[in-house]
């Protein structure tokens, strides 16, 4: 899913990235002031109850990113992945990961 445009929750822009039991939400929305943040969102699907009533629920865990930090988060994020697979090499792309796969570019 991706869109731009505002919304009436201030999403200009939205992608969602389906990786096996969890969705990731990377949205760009609108503060008050105008500014823009990036809203990461983990939606994990939480299956309970018995066999025949089976009780689905959604977990949800946000994370706000906000423009003046995110060359540092950026350059983090960077850090994790390249320790990562300079520890268990590159990962191979999955078939589910499909054009969902999360880039960003920022230019400001």
């Amino acid at each position: 899913m991706e869109e731009s445009g505002s919304r009436k929750d201030g999403i200009v822009f939205s992608r969602a990235v389906r990786a096996g039991q969890r969705i990731y939400y990377v949205d760009v929305k609108n503060c008050r002031s105008g500014d823009m943040f990036i809203s990461l969102t983990e939606s994990k699907k939480i299956v309970g109850g018995d066999a025949d009533a089976p009780e689905v629920n959604f977990e949800k865990h946000k994370i706000f990113i906000y423009k003046e930090d995110f060359e540092k988060v950026l350059g983090a994020l960077r850090d994790a992945v390249d320790f990562v697979e300079g520890s268990q090499g590159k990962a191979e792309p999955r078939e589910e990961r499909g054009n969902d796969e999360i880039k960003i570019e920022m230019d400001f």
